[in-house]
């Protein structure tokens, strides 16, 4: 894939700043810990609030060198006016060490302990959203930044299953989040999810705008059919 100029670094345009942190424990999902960043554009002064995007599996779209570059993609589109200045909050998913392993990781390298991924993205609930509400975004503010409460404002990102995590969110917080944008979502019955396009039919007309993407060639397994569910949604 090769990838369009909003994705490339240029010259004169200002940079925004990248910083990480780590929740140690939550409230609604105690016991699970993650780490999760910041990214604020240079053009933000703190005189008035910005827009907020969320973005979940955070880490993963943070490098200026991955398959995302959201902060290079950020910096262009607000240096030219295509998008106004935002502040991007990026989420990983609670996962809890293996307390029994001194080394914390296994011989591939990879952590060992529990991932609560699933449970958090995948489940058909308020609890996510009420996560980011109670525990994440007034971490952001107490940081010293403003952040808009204009759902208008706002937008939520995800791939996979972190795909229909954002969608939930905003479904059932659209006075909080009325913008989504989602990758190869996992709109199939992993949690429960396979019931959202009857549930939209059924369901008064919500404020969001959604984009969703997916290819013919995703997954098709016991849980559902990927593009099919997405064409569905």
């Amino acid at each position: 894939y090769v990838l369009g100029p909003d994705s490339q670094e240029k010259a004169g345009v200002p940079k925004g700043v990248v910083t990480k942190f780590r929740l140690e424990d939550s409230k609604t999902f105690p016991g699970y810990g993650r780490e999760w960043a910041l990214y604020v554009p240079s053009q933000y002064d703190g005189k008035k609030d910005a827009c907020l995007m969320v973005f979940q599996d955070g880490m993963g779209y943070i490098g200026p060198k991955g398959n995302w570059r959201v902060a290079t993609v950020f910096d262009n589109l607000i240096a030219e006016g295509k998008m106004p200045v935002t502040i991007a909050l990026f989420i990983n998913p609670g996962f809890a060490p293996d307390k029994n392993n001194p080394t914390g990781k296994g011989k591939d390298g990879k952590p060992l302990g529990k991932s609560n991924r699933s449970f958090e993205y995948d489940s058909v609930t308020d609890k996510y959203v009420t996560f980011l509400l109670e525990e994440m975004i007034p971490r952001v503010e107490s940081k010293g930044y403003k952040v808009s409460k204009d759902p208008k404002r706002r937008g939520i990102a995800g791939a996979s299953s972190g795909g229909i995590c954002a969608f939930n969110a905003a479904w059932h917080r659209p006075d909080a989040f009325s913008k989504v944008f989602t990758t190869i979502g996992s709109f199939t019955n992993i949690r429960g999810g396979h019931a959202y396009p009857a549930l939209i039919r059924k369901t008064e007309r919500k404020p969001l705008r959604v984009f969703l993407q997916d290819g013919v060639n995703d997954l098709n397994n016991l849980h559902g059919d990927w593009p099919l569910a997405n064409r569905t949604m």
